[in-house]
């Protein structure tokens, strides 16, 4: 995991800045593949650059095509996890184990121990 540890609070006010990258790495990648010869720009290097600029805070972009989004974290026992968030959702509610991956999404009324 990445040296930045998130908080639920922090995630969130982070999902404007962070949506609005994911939205329009999105966009570009759908523009070049309805119209790939007017696209004028590999979409590959748009994806790279995102999650680059992700990566500088630890954040990882897991699903281009689904806007899943990770955040690191640390329980209370110290146990490294990430915080989940999908495009369209309106707050970081979701948490997993780093093994679990996405089908191990657990509800953060249920919180890592």
């Amino acid at each position: 995991m990445a040296h930045r540890v998130w908080t639920v609070e922090q995630a969130d006010a982070a999902l404007p800045a962070i949506g609005a990258l994911v939205e329009s790495v999105r966009a570009a990648v759908r523009r070049d593949q309805e119209r790939p010869a007017l696209a004028g720009g590999d979409p590959r290097l748009v994806v790279r650059g995102a999650v680059d600029l992700l990566a500088t805070e630890g954040v990882v972009l897991r699903d281009l095509a689904r806007g899943l989004v990770d955040f690191p974290a640390v329980s209370p026992a110290g146990r490294p996890f990430w915080l989940c968030w999908v495009v369209g959702e309106p707050a970081v509610t979701w948490w997993h184990w780093p093994e679990d991956g996405f089908g191990g999404r657990t509800r953060l009324t249920d919180p890592p121990a």
